[in-house]
């Protein structure tokens, strides 16, 4: 009777592909919200440690995330670059090999699979994640809620989880150099600006992310 989306372009592209109609009552929730109490906000490391944590796919926009940290590392060295998150056999996955030359080669630190994320989240001081196209992540939710300024992509999904150059930067999808711009504007920040994008960021969570706000709206789309 109703259909629910996570974000307006995947509304409007059934639309499009006519897979609902306009008379068909669909409405936007904000993601699948996140627990404030679960990931708290924590202070920012003075560190410049980089995280990404996705399962380990081509289309989460590893490759660039690697990519980009070796052209930031070639210049700040003391950079750090943290990837967590687990291969499988899903086609588009990275192999193994890949990974494993990844790690050797030394400009990432593979942190592999955790079922608790908050101690690697209040271990950064940025978080990036570079996807080609998402319903809503819950991984920058979480970083969201940690108070972590946030890189990601200009793509459905994650487009709406940044107010460009208020809580993060969004960049273009597939371009390692302008990942690695938005790496190095960061790295070369005042740290009080990079504590204001923090500290935005945890209102974002908190005003529109937050997990029983979320609940509550699609309990109200159901009539519950």
């Amino acid at each position: 009777k109703k259909v629910i989306f996570q974000n307006k372009d995947d509304q409007y592209l059934f639309y499009k592909l006519k897979i609902i109609n306009k008379k068909k009552i669909s409405n936007i929730v904000n993601g699948s919200g996140v627990d404030l109490n679960s990931y708290p906000l924590s202070s920012l490391p003075s560190k410049p440690i980089f995280l990404m944590i996705s399962r380990l796919l081509i289309d989460k926009g590893v490759r660039e995330y690697v990519s980009a940290a070796k052209i930031v590392r070639s210049n700040y060295p003391e950079v750090r670059f943290q990837l967590a998150g687990y291969l499988d056999d899903n086609p588009s996955a990275v192999s193994y090999d890949e990974l494993k030359s990844w790690i050797e080669g030394g400009d990432i630190e593979y942190l592999g699979e955790h079922k608790s994320v908050q101690h690697i989240l209040k271990s950064c001081r940025y978080f990036v994640l570079p996807s080609y196209r998402e319903g809503t992540p819950r991984s920058t939710l979480e970083a969201l809620s940690t108070g972590r300024p946030i890189i990601t992509t200009d793509v459905p999904g994650c487009r709406e989880t940044v107010i460009n150059m208020k809580n993060g930067l969004i960049v273009p999808v597939k371009n390692s150099v302008a990942l690695a711009n938005a790496m190095i504007n960061f790295v070369e920040e005042k740290d009080e600006k990079i504590k204001k994008m923090a500290q935005e960021s945890f209102l974002l969570a908190k005003t529109k992310y937050e997990i029983n706000k979320v609940n509550q709206s699609i309990l109200d789309i159901m009539n519950l």
